[in-house]
């Protein structure tokens, strides 16, 4: 069988650690339906492959690579999906809606656009176990009060709770990565919805970590709401790096709170 040659536009990094491959699989603690995302030439999908108490289906955006899968696993090729995980429909990879775990070694210029897409199958994705640019990975599981805590990090700790499982480093991939490789887990939390209007929520977490350095309150004026009956109150002159998920739902409250009680007066 012919390599497949990685592609620089496809952010393709392919693991050579066999090693490294099985503790990243190892660490998918989840049995019944998973999504490979990315497979490449399979490092992880033979690890997984093993695993009899795993439904496993492969999706890959290249189709060199989806040849290559196919002809490398012969009687697993039906589980094998040529297409894309940020456009398609997850009920298209087993016909239902049933739960299934998500794994991979991200493409480091989608990574963020994988998690935000977890989001939306939050309520069926328990799991996910994912290789990303060490630098995202550090955002996605730090919390409050530190540098890499951003936007995304609220988001999937209101849902989930995420470790930082071990670093890789450059010299296991082809080509090399100019940066290091970070592990994380995410397992789904019980929150089934915030106590809170979700879509604001959203709203205001992106509004107040636009102008991170600022006081929120600097972020929550760009939302275009009646809120100044908040401008004294002391959580809005904080920085949002500061707030935790809690912290961000007590917010969207007071915020749709003073706006609504301003909508009434007259």
């Amino acid at each position: 069988m012919q390599n497949v040659k990685p592609k620089k536009q496809l952010g393709q990094h392919f693991l050579t650690s066999q090693k490294i491959a099985k503790d990243i699989v190892d660490a998918l603690t989840w049995e019944g339906r998973a999504v490979e995302i990315g497979p490449g030439m399979g490092v992880l999908s033979k690890y997984l492959f093993e695993r009899a108490e795993l439904d496993m289906r492969l999706v890959e955006v290249d189709p060199e690579s989806v040849d290559y899968l196919k002809e490398a696993y012969p009687s697993q090729a039906e589980r094998v999906v040529y297409g894309d995980f940020l456009k398609q429909d997850a009920d298209d990879f087993f016909g239902d809606d049933a739960p299934f775990a998500v794994i991979g070694n991200f493409p480091y210029n989608i990574s963020s656009q994988i998690f935000f897409r977890i989001l939306e199958y939050k309520d069926r994705v328990p799991m996910v176990v994912g290789m990303l640019q060490r630098e995202v990975a550090l955002r996605l599981s730090s919390g409050p009060g530190t540098r890499d805590y951003g936007i995304l990090s609220v988001f999937l700790q209101a849902y989930y709770d995420i470790e930082y499982l071990f670093t890789v480093h450059e010299d296991v991939f082809n080509p090399p990565p100019k940066v290091k490789s970070g592990v994380i887990r995410l397992k789904r939390n019980g929150v089934e919805r915030l106590d809170c209007d979700e879509a604001l929520f959203r709203k205001v977490v992106k509004a107040t970590f636009g102008q991170r350095r600022k006081m929120i309150w600097n972020g929550l004026k760009t939302l275009g709401m009646k809120i100044d009956a908040l401008k004294d109150d002391p959580i809005v002159k904080r920085r949002p790096e500061q707030l935790g998920v809690a912290e961000f739902v007590s917010l969207t409250n007071m915020v749709a709170r003073a706006d609504g009680e301003a909508k009434k007066e007259p």
